[in-house]
């Protein structure tokens, strides 16, 4: 058995696998604000799946941030409480065994590469485009995390081949990173919800813009039309760096249909030579990918 721990800002979740994948248990919980707190509520939660299953399972787990290979401690996670800590080494000492960490987008990479959207492919980018903007890398079915622990940290690049709105843009509105221009600014939700404002003066969620389009609002759909254009840029430098087999979409924005009739024309208009057949898909797990990513960490051999 497989468990796997999706560690959020507002709730941390635990899902049990069978070695087929199969679901055998799934509970959520509020996450506590305090590093000790959290790793005593992982505990409880494993402690309770294992009761509920009769089975005792290895522990992987998805986090927002990583675990630097230099330092041994957690960095960039948006959970503060938890940088400069060792979680895994206190989390695997709490709990008597080896727990294996990675960061929550390369969690998804994994899931569905492993029985997902994915399945099968060798190698697998998957994008989170939600509040923020993330990715994760997956090599055989397995996170690749790098040597500096930021593979995949493809949402602080500069968004490519920007034209003079954007680049305007880049200067108006400044990453959290501290930096300028970042593909995260312009492709996240958020990204998508701040270029309509800009268009119309009006402050609406992604869901709603999305029902102006279908409802044939200009400037709706010129938001969408320019998200679209941007998403495609920033795949097409993953696609000259990488070429990955599959690319997935998870996330807010990963639900809006239209993208993957879209970007994939688009996409082939800013690869070098032109060339460009990569299936981009949904997630098939959707927000289970990352809990079922993370308990993926440790794979069948």
């Amino acid at each position: 058995m497989r468990i796997g721990i999706d560690l959020g800002g507002t709730k941390t979740e635990i899902i049990a696998l069978s070695d087929e994948g199969d679901e055998l248990f799934r509970h959520r919980q509020p996450t506590p604000r305090d590093y000790h707190q959290t790793i005593e509520l992982i505990a409880s939660l494993v402690d309770l799946t294992e009761k509920e299953t009769g089975q005792t399972g290895t522990v992987g787990m998805g986090i927002p941030g990583s675990i630097s290979p230099y330092t041994g401690v957690v960095k960039n996670a948006n959970s503060v409480w938890l940088n400069g800590k060792p979680f895994d080494k206190d989390l695997s000492q709490r709990l008597q065994r080896d727990v294996r960490l990675a960061n929550d987008a390369n969690c998804l990479a994994v899931s569905e590469a492993v029985d997902g959207a994915a399945a099968g492919a060798q190698t697998v980018f998957a994008v989170i485009i939600g509040t923020g903007c993330g990715a994760g890398v997956a090599l055989g079915g397995r996170s690749h995390i790098g040597g500096n622990g930021t593979a995949g940290e493809w949402g602080h690049n500069p968004l490519p081949w920007m034209d003079e709105d954007e680049l305007r843009y880049r200067a108006e509105v400044p990453c959290y990173c501290g930096k300028q221009g970042c593909i995260e600014t312009f492709i996240s939700g958020t990204g998508f919800g701040a270029d309509y404002q800009r268009l119309s003066g009006k402050t609406l969620k992604g869901n709603e813009i999305i029902r102006l389009v279908e409802e044939q609002d200009p400037l709706a759909e010129l938001a969408l039309s320019r998200y679209e254009m941007r998403l495609a840029k920033s795949l097409a430098h993953v696609v000259n760096i990488l070429d990955p087999d599959v690319i997935v979409l998870g996330g807010g924005m990963s639900n809006v249909e239209r993208l993957y009739k879209t970007v994939p024309g688009l996409v082939k208009s800013w690869v070098f030579g032109g060339e460009f057949e990569t299936p981009i898909r949904k997630a098939l797990h959707g927000d289970s990918s990352g809990v079922r990513g993370a308990a993926w960490l440790w794979p069948q051999e």
